[in-house]
């Protein structure tokens, strides 16, 4: 009897099915959080050589005062062909070596629950790594080679919302047929999908046929929080921040790769640049608001930004069911409070908005159907969630096609039952 394990590596959260006896499980791989069924895709390491994944990492990081490596969003570094490798604490990894300690640990919790070891894994990845087709090969190459690295043997590939859609086969009733279309929205991409599926007992082995088109752009939820620290908390650490060189009168404004890297969570460890804390401390010298750049200062020594965008997302997630929040977030002498509306998020993502939308469309046209031959949207990820986004489906399709559950693990339970076409 063959066992195979089907992961959802993802840019905020990760997750782990078992196929086995022609069924499929989802296992809890982190047991610390409430149910365990997803993994934060998170990395800690500490000055003692010590490295944690998941809950484990974020709990370790707060225990030590925030003063070692923590690493976040690690997927989306995966296309980005300028990262080569990274030291920490006097260590070199490259970017397939750190996905590899994560899969790693994955791996181990999957064998626990199994009671052997197993070497096939079907491997969930996005639509669109990267717009450039170089740079998504590499992304994929990465993927598989830290899958090799964590000790698998027998690696496929499978699309996610493609899996999150042998997810919805599965509630179908014998016989029953349906075209759908799948939106699943991650961290990091936002992928869509028609697909014909098809309820009960018939060959599974090749399903390309039902697959009418795909299509994916680079915004989702991460891209949303940035939206939100560009607009709305930015000022706090410099953003609007001017300053004088040497020897002229004239105000200069903060560089803006300083603050556009600072306002993707991920990204923030790349300010730690000799060269950039340089800068900042010249522009420290003559700023008119020195307060702010000692902010932009603390935020890259103390590594808090995993923190503030916390409060960021938490304040985003509120606006799902509310129309007002706020962002509250303390560090130091760092006291930030923030009202942000329902509208006033929509406006301020209107354009992230559009490209989802367009892209909606772009891949209701390649199937060569009308959105009236659609018979149900399924939708899965946090993302989705968001009043405005079920409103572009909803305008599109009508509400009563909608669907949504099980919004975190639809894409790993379809990776286990896609096994039958690989194996």
């Amino acid at each position: 009897m063959q066992i195979v394990f089907g992961i959802d590596f993802g840019t905020t959260n990760s997750a782990l099915s078992v196929y086995q006896n022609g069924t499929v499980e989802v296992v809890a791989v982190d047991g610390t959080e409430s149910g365990g069924e997803l993994m934060r895709s998170v990395l800690y390491f500490n000055e003692e050589h010590e490295v944690f994944a998941g809950h484990e990492a974020i709990h370790q990081y707060v225990s030590d005062g925030a003063v070692g490596r923590f690493m976040q969003s690690i997927k989306t570094f995966l296309p980005n062909t300028s990262f080569v490798t990274t030291e920490i604490f006097g260590k070199r990894y490259t970017i397939d070596d750190l996905v590899a300690i994560i899969l790693r640990k994955i791996k181990a919790r999957g064998e626990a629950h199994v009671g052997c070891s197993v070497e096939s894994v079907v491997m969930g990845r996005p639509v669109v790594f990267s717009k450039d087709a170089a740079k998504d090969a590499v992304a994929e190459q990465r993927l598989e080679k830290a899958a090799r690295k964590a000790g698998f043997k027998n690696i496929w590939f499978q699309y996610e919302p493609v899996a999150a859609a042998l997810t919805f086969e599965e509630s179908l009733k014998p016989g029953e047929e349906r075209v759908v279309f799948i939106g699943d929205f991650g961290g990091g991409t936002s992928d869509f999908s028609v697909i014909r599926v098809k309820g009960g007992a018939f060959d599974r082995s090749d399903r390309r046929s039902d697959v009418l088109s795909l299509g994916g752009v680079y915004v989702a939820g991460d891209k949303f929080d940035s939206q939100i620290m560009w607009d709305k908390v930015a000022h706090h650490f410099g953003r609007y921040a001017r300053y004088k060189t040497m020897g002229k009168d004239d105000w200069n404004s903060i560089p803006k790769s300083i603050i556009y890297t600072l306002c993707q969570w991920h990204r923030i460890p790349l300010l730690r640049a000799r060269k950039t804390r340089e800068l900042i401390r010249v522009i420290k010298g003559t700023a008119d608001d020195r307060r702010a750049i000692e902010h932009l200062e603390n935020i890259i020594s103390d590594n808090y930004g995993f923190f503030l965008f916390q409060a960021i997302e938490k304040a985003k997630c509120e606006l799902s069911g509310q129309e007002m929040t706020r962002i509250d977030f303390k560090d130091r002498d760092l006291n930030i409070t923030e009202e942000l509306s329902r509208e006033e998020f929509e406006t301020l993502n209107g354009d992230n908005f559009q490209q989802i939308a367009s892209c909606i469309d772009e891949v209701v046209s390649k199937s060569g159907l009308q959105t009236a031959q659609i018979d149900t949207v399924f939708l899965t990820g946090g993302t989705s969630r968001i009043p405005l986004i079920q409103a572009l489906f909803t305008e599109r399709f009508g509400r009563g096609k909608l669907e949504q559950r099980n919004a975190f693990t639809s894409v790993v339970h379809g990776l286990g039952s896609s096994v039958p076409l690989f194996v």
